[in-house]
């Protein structure tokens, strides 16, 4: 029994030693080891051998890129302000030995290393200047971690500002201040679009008044050539057809019972040259006619036209009386507004058209 015993206690201090000489790393970790207290070497990612009760194997150091979230630290500006500053920092392990080594804690001491490099560079920046130079404080802080942490075996990749708080008093300002800023800026926005309405319109309105103006110019003129043209057309169609005095005493018959065609008018006065009228056309209807294709009638209408011409000159006649009894008078003779436009002899101008 006592053989068995040694046998199985032999056994299992062999297995137990086989287990620490043998060393798996996974990928992206290291390992240090030390032999007889002193630095011996670098286990790689994978299976490693080591001198069991030699050797003694550290634990395993991360060189991932690792993200640190330091609290917010209170920094004061140079307007002596105090605001706090919450920082992230990327930093990554590239020599093992230097991270185990060369510092006790390598995290604690990026840590107070980036709380005092912040308020030394905050330290010299107003409030303002802190609040809107953020990447100028990463690119400083950036420099100097980098610089400081080369010795121990880290890289820093970045460094960044996550956020800034002022005091409330300080942000109770700042709103104030950015409200009367958006309401100066509201205003004056809205006096530029009055402004530029005002322009467009006056420019609007000129440009209509100058094309109304162009407008009621071009129709005056063309109204003007219009009433010229009809003027020359009646010009030289009266003097083409030559009119004799007879016509033109019938056509001053006819435009006189036009004068109290107009509501307005109670009486017309009728001038002493009506009676020289008169006579004219009771003259042109008393004469013959001379004989042609116009005035040359059927013989079963010349009875009726004789008669008609009768009529007229008695017509003719009594309008002729009347006129000179009218001149006799001292005042002028009153007739009622509306006259009908007289048709003398309707019978006799049928019968020559049908001739």
């Amino acid at each position: 029994m006592a053989l068995l015993i040694a046998g199985l206690v032999v056994a299992l201090f062999a297995v137990f030693t086989v287990l620490r000489a043998v060393r798996i790393v996974p990928q992206a970790r290291a390992r240090n080891v030390e032999r007889l207290g002193r630095y011996h070497r670098t286990l790689k990612p994978g299976l490693n051998f080591v001198i069991p009760y030699i050797d003694r194997v550290y634990p395993m150091i991360d060189l991932r890129e690792q993200v640190v979230s330091f609290r917010p630290q209170p920094v004061i500006t140079e307007d002596n302000l105090v605001v706090e500053i919450d920082t992230v920092l990327y930093f990554q392990v590239t020599d093992p030995r230097a991270a185990a080594y060369e510092i006790a804690n390598y995290i604690q001491a990026v840590e107070q290393l980036t709380v005092t490099t912040l308020r030394n560079v905050v330290g010299s920046m107003d409030l303002e200047k802190t609040l809107t130079s953020r990447d100028t404080i990463n690119s400083q802080l950036r420099g100097v971690l980098d610089e400081a942490t080369g010795k121990w075996g880290l890289r820093v990749n970045r460094v960044e500002i996550k956020a800034i708080d002022p005091p409330k008093t300080i942000k109770d300002a700042m709103e104030k201040q950015m409200r009367a800023e958006r309401d100066k800026r509201a205003a004056i926005l809205s006096a530029e679009g009055q402004r530029q309405s005002q322009i467009l319109t006056a420019e609007g309105d000129k440009q209509g008044a100058i094309l109304r103006a162009e407008g009621e110019r071009t129709a005056a003129i063309l109204k003007a050539e219009g009433q010229s043209r009809a003027i020359d057309q009646v010009f030289q169609a009266v003097h083409r057809n030559d009119p004799d005095p007879k016509l033109l005493a019938y056509q001053y018959l006819q435009v006189l019972p036009q004068l109290a065609q107009g509501e307005g008018n109670t009486f017309w006065v009728i001038p002493s040259e009506v009676t020289s009228a008169l006579q004219g056309v009771s003259k042109a209807f008393t004469e013959a006619l001379p004989p042609s294709a116009a005035t040359r009638m059927p013989s079963a209408d010349i009875s009726e036209a004789e008669a008609e011409i009768a009529r007229a000159s008695e017509a003719a006649a009594e309008a002729v009386a009347d006129a000179r009894e009218a001149e006799t008078t001292s005042g002028p003779r009153q007739l009622p507004p509306h006259i009908p436009e007289p048709s003398p002899f309707p019978d006799l101008e049928k019968n020559r058209q049908e001739a």
